[in-house]
């Protein structure tokens, strides 16, 4: 198969987005349990929890550089590889970015560095202040991420200047509070919140089983065990919301992850399982559950569930009524003026201006729309639906381990509730067994919502295929090789600081307020 500029420019950044979450999910996770810890340890002052938040502070730092670099490369290829996307979108898209960068980046980072260095230079209260500051920065800046992810699943408060051909900004509240912005990040926060309680929890079960650092192991487990059941469980609910708000906005994604290609009355079943036919449009030996899906995705029961045919239908009508658009665009274009744009060509743009996106589905057939035959107007309709299998499969299997962690948590929640964490050794080899599941389930969730997006880089606005820079596919190809290798290489690099730090353990503490702490909380400790 020979890949063309498009694919290779899709797999850079999707390896790219993929290896920079692997470090993510951490920095959010673990920047909230150290301020735990550390809140415990101001409160009560006993030294074991100032030891166990150095520790895991080490750790988080690992990451956090890590994360960093990976992140950076991100922002440039927009530039590099998204040329026109970033042409025709950056007023909008851009905006986020930078108050990530001016707020979120440099809020975190600066404190970092006084979480780090500051134990014995600030006070305990003080030093707290700037490990809550480092959880913050770490949240804000997922916020403005997803604020501007956000839009390209629902490009709100914006509208296209015929003039300039550019989005433009027309209400920066509405971007910001974009209700697919909020449901993401507080989806992806609790994400990372669950990735970080499961790698303490099974780093801390790896204590135990080899009978080291036994105390602050327990301590661990029973901060994540209680940490990680609050946020498995924000995962599903907050996970449901995202799913009713992609029946408004994306409808063709909703029936591709339940292989849904038929209407159904309302309400709808769910699919359990299945094996999904693209090429035959149906799914084979479908186990399905009546009623289920329409509840989840309407949470009504007289609300119809599109099917993937009536949605292909539905694209092709707005592919026509986007040539009608198009061809006023050109007709403006020529005009030169506003003054010279004929009413009758203004009205039509009006009218139809919205579906411009669908006609530019028909560049990949012709190089003008408006020569487009009627054949290849229902290759580009079908051209919206997008890889049914993998996004079926990624799903079930994202929610499959949502639904385990919650289990896992709850039990080792119980655990430590009955003071029994140490008595079942199988159980802590499952905790340390199921570190990388959390990374996994977030690579699908990333898989989900992005590659169930397509073939949009804007939901119905802009064809992920019109959106790239004029580059040979040499050129691609070699930085893809590129990356590969040195992403390949930093992780590598972070998995042995990792395991080495991890083996080493907590260092030993000497907290030079050790006196000050009263004599009935050393006794009790």
């Amino acid at each position: 198969m020979t890949l063309d500029v498009v694919d290779l420019s899709r797999l850079q950044f999707a390896m790219t987005a993929l290896y920079h979450f692997l470090f993510v999910p951490l920095t959010l996770g673990l920047s909230v349990l150290l301020a735990i810890m550390e809140t415990v340890y101001v409160m009560t002052g006993r030294r074991i929890w100032r030891q166990m938040t150095k520790f895991w502070g080490t750790l988080f730092g690992i990451n956090f550089v890590l994360g960093v670099a990976t992140g950076l490369v991100m922002e440039f290829q927009f530039g590099m590889n998204w040329s026109y996307y970033s042409h025709y979108v950056g007023d909008i898209f851009g905006a986020p970015l930078a108050i990530e960068g001016l707020m979120a980046f440099f809020l975190e980072a600066t404190f970092v560095g006084l979480f780090f260095f500051g134990w014995d230079k600030l006070s305990r209260v003080g030093h707290l202040v700037a490990t809550w500051a480092v959880a913050l920065g770490s949240n804000f800046s997922a916020l403005w991420i997803l604020v501007a992810n956000g839009w390209m699943q629902n490009p709100v408060g914006s509208a296209f200047n015929a003039q300039t051909m550019r989005m433009e900004v027309t209400d920066f509240f509405a971007v910001i509070t974009n209700p697919v912005a909020q449901a993401k990040f507080v989806h992806t926060v609790s994400a990372g919140y669950v990735t970080a309680s499961v790698f303490v929890l099974g780093v801390s079960a790896w204590y135990v089983l080899k009978g080291r650092h036994i105390e602050i192991a327990k301590r661990s487990m029973t901060v994540a065990a209680s940490f990680g059941l609050a946020a498995s469980l924000s995962v599903v609910v907050l996970g449901d919301e995202s799913g009713y708000l992609t029946t408004e906005h994306q409808k063709m994604k909703l029936a591709a992850m339940e292989s849904m290609w038929e209407t159904e009355p309302a309400p709808a079943a769910f699919t359990v399982i299945g094996f999904p036919n693209q090429a035959e449009r149906e799914t084979h030996f479908a186990v399905r559950i009546p009623w289920v899906l329409g509840l989840i995705a309407t949470r009504s029961l007289d609300t119809v569930v599109p099917g993937i045919t009536e949605l292909v239908g539905h694209a092709k009508t707005r592919i026509e009524s986007g040539i009608i658009a198009f061809d006023a665009l050109q007709k403006i274009r020529a005009a030169g003026s506003d003054a010279a744009i004929a009413p009758d060509v203004r009205q039509a743009f009006e009218e139809h201006g919205t579906d411009l996106g669908y006609a530019l589905l028909l560049k990949r057939y012709v190089d003008d729309p408006r020569t487009a035959t009627p054949e290849q107007i229902e290759k580009a309709a079908w051209d919206t639906v997008p890889n049914v299998p993998t996004l079926f499969w990624a799903f079930r299997l994202m929610v499959g381990l949502g639904f385990a962690f919650i289990a896992l948590m709850s039990v080792f929640f119980f655990l430590s509730a009955r003071r029994m964490l140490d008595r079942y050794r199988p159980l802590l080899w499952i905790a340390v067994l199921a570190i990388p599941l959390p990374w996994v389930a977030a690579e699908l969730g990333w898989v989900v919502a992005e590659f169930g997006r397509q073939p949009w880089i804007i939901e119905g606005v802009l064809p992920t295929a019109a959106g790239v820079s004029s580059l040979g596919a040499a050129t691609v190809l070699t930085t893809i090789v590129g990356f590969a290798l040195l992403y390949t290489v930093l992780i590598l690099i972070e998995m042995m600081l990792m395991i080495r730090a991890i083996r080493k353990g907590p260092e030993p503490d000497e907290d030079p307020d050790a006196e000050l702490i009263p004599a009935h909380l050393v006794a009790a400790e």
